[in-house]
């Protein structure tokens, strides 16, 4: 009654979408995707004959008439619909597949018996070489001591800080590995008790998972167990290689335990050396270079990002579509530029979210952020922000694979 002259559209996405279903989501990236979804609904053009909710003019709001002209238009919707119904790319059904596929066997996989393999070793025989070629393969934890008297904390230099404190997380992570195996190769010697937890170390060796016991000292994976030890063994080249060599001229983002750490100090330094507050400053960004060989004098160098649900123009310079069957590229190289919140370069842009795997969840912490988010990303894009929202388009500092 209050609008008797027109339809209060944003009264009404504002009810759905943040009050009624979107006071449940919890996520705000989920609310901005949720309300963008919602705004191809609640909208004026919803009263023109022409308009469709998809590109391919498949769904659309039907003509007003009678309950069997409805039933009728719902019946001749696609059975399986695709994926441009959600704005998403053609290649989502890719990925829904491959969860689906994933799923299956990994249900399947928590029923099966321990049984000989094809090469007829027991599963104590696969555990024990498995836990061979791992302890084998595995550095020993950093000294800590020598390092932070190579690199001191000192005012300047913020990374320092950010490197011993990251050596102390895979440290964690390191003894926890070696000490498991250790006890795990015993127990199938029959020198100590198998406890419930060194059976089901076990049982997740066997099946090719990372066990619980690791997973509880360690930074987010969804990898199997062969890819996520290749996987931390190159995390602890790179830091092996930072203590001999000095600072990386590029830092790869992905090796980082705690990747905000890293940011932070990179926002600390430029503070104290141009003596602003912290709070005052803020990324800029900058995509695309080649690999450089010399750091910048102001912010970082960061590579080992991959864009899911789009691909990077190097001729235009900006985000793209995906090409069919690609759904994972990597990203140039990122210049996180800090500087003063009110200068921040002015570009068309989408406000990329950054996770740490593809699951795009994790437990609410203090900061009001998932675990498994990482920051925003301004990406240069000739499209609507709302275009690659739909899209699903994110950066991950890891695959699954």
């Amino acid at each position: 009654d209050e609008y008797p002259d027109k339809t209060p559209f944003a009264a009404i996405k504002y009810l759905t979408g943040e009050c009624n279903y979107g006071g449940r989501v919890t996520d705000d990236k989920d609310r901005r995707c949720l309300s963008t979804l919602l705004e191809d609904y609640y909208n004026p053009s919803i009263f023109d004959d022409a308009y469709a909710f998809s590109p391919s003019g498949t769904y659309y709001a039907p003509e007003d008439g009678e309950y069997p002209d409805y039933i009728e238009y719902i019946r001749g919707l696609p059975l399986n619909p695709e994926p441009e119904v959600f704005g998403l790319h053609a290649n989502a059904d890719i990925t829904k597949d491959q969860n689906e596929t994933n799923l299956l066997f990994s249900s399947i996989l928590s029923t099966q018996s321990n049984t000989k393999s094809a090469d007829g070793k027991t599963p104590e025989e696969i555990v024990r070489d498995v836990c061979r070629d791992i302890a084998q393969r595995m550095p020993e934890p950093f000294n800590v001591d020598t390092v932070s008297f190579k690199y001191p904390i000192t005012y300047e230099e913020s990374m320092n800080t950010v490197l011993v404190q990251e050596l102390t997380r895979y440290n964690q992570l390191i003894r926890i590995v070696k000490s498991s195996l250790s006890d795990l190769q015993k127990a199938i010697k029959g020198l100590i008790l198998m406890s419930p937890s060194l059976e089901a170390l076990s049982k997740s060796l066997f099946d090719g998972r990372i066990p619980e016991l690791w997973a509880a000292k360690s930074y987010p994976s969804l990898k199997p167990l062969g890819s996520y030890v290749t996987d931390l063994l190159e995390r602890l080249r790179f830091f092996q290689d930072w203590i001999d060599r000095g600072p990386p001229a590029v830092f790869w983002i992905s090796g980082f335990f705690f990747t905000q750490s890293f940011l932070t100090g990179a926002l600390q330094n430029y503070a104290r050396k141009h003596k602003i507050a912290i709070d005052e400053i803020e990324f800029d960004f900058q995509v695309g270079y080649s690999e450089p060989t010399s750091k910048p004098d102001d912010g970082v160098f960061v590579k080992g990002l991959f864009i899911e649900g789009a691909k990077w123009n190097n001729v235009k310079k900006t985000l793209d579509e995906s090409d069919p069957k690609v759904l994972f590229v990597k990203c140039p190289t990122i210049w996180m530029r800090p500087c003063v919140s009110s200068r921040l370069s002015v570009f068309p842009h989408y406000n990329c979210p950054v996770y740490k795997t593809s699951a795009r969840r994790g437990i609410l912490s203090t900061t009001g952020h998932s675990t498994n988010f990482v920051m925003w990303v301004r990406l240069p894009s000739e499209a609507p922000d709302t275009h690659w929202i739909k899209r699903g388009v994110a950066l991950l500092t890891q695959l699954d694979d």
